[in-house]
């Protein structure tokens, strides 16, 4: 049961730990299969919008996490 508990709290931890990410997808998700169904998308089509959003998402992601200070800055030598 302790394993159940561990694997459970991971994947919480991993879809919550950044929740503007996981809506980011989501929507991308939602988005091509709104499209897909509304426009009568080939299936090929839908997963290149999968594709690229996708991957629009996980760039800006990346380029905000770079901008994002790290933490405590290093203490100044002095010479």
């Amino acid at each position: 049961m302790t394993l159940l508990n561990d694997v459970v709290a991971e994947l919480t931890g991993m879809f919550l730990g950044d929740a503007r990410l996981s809506a980011a997808i989501l929507s991308v998700v939602a988005g091509a299969a709104g499209l897909i169904h509304a426009a009568n998308l080939p299936p090929l089509a839908g997963g290149g919008l999968l594709l690229v959003g996708c991957l629009g998402v996980l760039i800006l992601a990346v380029l905000r996490s770079a901008r994002r200070p790290s933490g405590p800055k290093p203490p100044e030598m002095k010479t």
